[in-house]
């Protein structure tokens, strides 16, 4: 039986052939007393930038770590300054594509961390891992055998208990979560006009080229993401299939229609502003207001819990088919709302308290939970966040 470290180090590296491009990441985990070698892990990504490959690096000896040491101090060391500094919290993460692997690596950090830059030569050993997984001469986890065995904590001082659990991991710590990132389509002349604009049952209008700039923008701002998104899953709805088209091609993806995620129906009240429908229908706007069951429309479209059930559906079948995965969902207000308050298992009384601009991005993280029946748990990650090239402040 051998003697759990009492502190352990990571050593982790990450790079593409390209930028994006073909990428991969490298990451060892060592007893920091002895410098024993405990594992070793050289995985290929597909297609990424440097920085998520960096990103994977650190979320793979996390991993590592987190299995092999559970409650020793960690001391993680890359080359990457951009990673050490947002870690360790000094520097902002201002590109929405990194968002989701930072928050994914915070949840795994435990309690007692630090964070060291190093110079490149000081980090051969993973940049090796992640070379030969590029070459193709490795790929996955190799464990010493030593650390294998079942550990003894010392009695005389015994290791800290691992951390909770943090909101969104729900003790899936070694498990890849699903995640959505969620974009709203960009404007289009009803959008401007502040009308009430439905699903394919209205008028159905596309965008406008201040939409389309938007959604150039965004697209450009999320394309870090590179090779780790599976599919752009758009509406069917003209204004998010032609949005989802232009945030596919950056991407370098491809472009399914998902008909669960089409705005909701409005009947009689689309393309009427909200002044038009209190003057004209004021005690059915009332009554809608006043219950997520009653239909919009004076009952000629959909109730919010109608489409909260359509949504649903269709996230179950989305987590069914993308496991582990990354997914871009080219969405509306409507089902993005249901999305996030799920997410956080709000009420659905909680969509009036939201607001989502025109082009924005919100993240969203999946984990089985741990009674299949209960389906899955969420976490959001990000919410409503625009570069500035589509309307946001710089850092959102």
């Amino acid at each position: 039986m051998s003697v759990a470290p009492r502190a352990v180090l990571v050593e982790a590296d990450g790079g593409s052939r390209g930028n994006p491009g073909p990428a991969a990441y490298g990451a060892v985990l060592k007893d920091a007393d002895t410098g024993e070698v405990l594992a070793e892990d050289g995985t290929t990504i597909g297609r990424a930038t440097n920085n998520v490959a960096e990103y994977r690096g650190l979320i793979g000896g996390l991993r590592l770590a987190a299995e092999l040491a559970p409650g020793a101090a960690l001391e993680v060391r890359m080359d990457s300054k951009l990673v050490v500094e947002q870690m360790a919290g000094r520097w902002k993460v201002k590109h929405a594509g990194l968002v989701p692997l930072v928050e994914e690596a915070r949840a795994l950090v435990p309690a007692r961390t630090t964070w060291t830059w190093v110079p490149r030569a000081r980090n051969a050993h993973a940049d090796r891992l992640a070379n030969e997984a590029l070459d193709g001469t490795r790929d996955g986890v190799t464990v010493a055998p030593a650390a294998a065995e079942p550990v003894e904590t010392p009695a005389a001082e015994p290791a800290a208990a691992s951390p909770a659990p943090k909101q969104g991991w729900s003790g899936h710590a070694l498990q890849e979560p699903t995640t959505l990132v969620l974009v709203r389509h960009g404007v289009t002349p009803m959008t401007a006009e502040k009308r009430f604009s439905g699903g394919l049952g209205g008028s159905n209008p596309g965008l406008t080229e201040e939409g389309r700039d938007q959604v150039r923008a965004t697209a450009d701002w999320l394309a870090p993401l590179g090779g780790t998104v599976d599919v752009v899953l758009a509406s069917p709805v003209r204004r998010t299939r032609e949005s989802g088209d232009l945030v596919a091609e950056v991407l370098g993806v491809p472009l399914r229609e998902e008909a669960a995620f089409a705005e909701m129906e409005f009947g009689a009240w689309d393309g009427l502003t909200f002044g038009e429908v209190r003057e004209r229908d004021g005690d059915e706007l009332t009554t809608w207001l006043g219950s997520t069951e009653v239909a919009a429309g004076g009952g000629t479209g959909e109730s919010m819990r109608g489409v909260q059930d359509r949504v649903l559906t269709g996230l179950d079948r989305v987590l069914a088919e993308h496991a582990g995965r990354t997914v871009v969902v080219v969405s509306h207000v409507t089902p993005i709302k249901v999305l996030l308050a799920h997410a956080l298992g709000a009420p659905l009384e909680a969509l009036f308290r939201m607001e989502l601009a025109p082009a924005s991005v919100s993240v969203t993280a999946w984990w089985p939970h741990e009674d299949a029946a209960q389906g899955h748990r969420g976490s959001m990650r990000l919410f409503n966040a625009r570069p500035p090239e589509a309307g946001g402040p710089a850092g959102w």
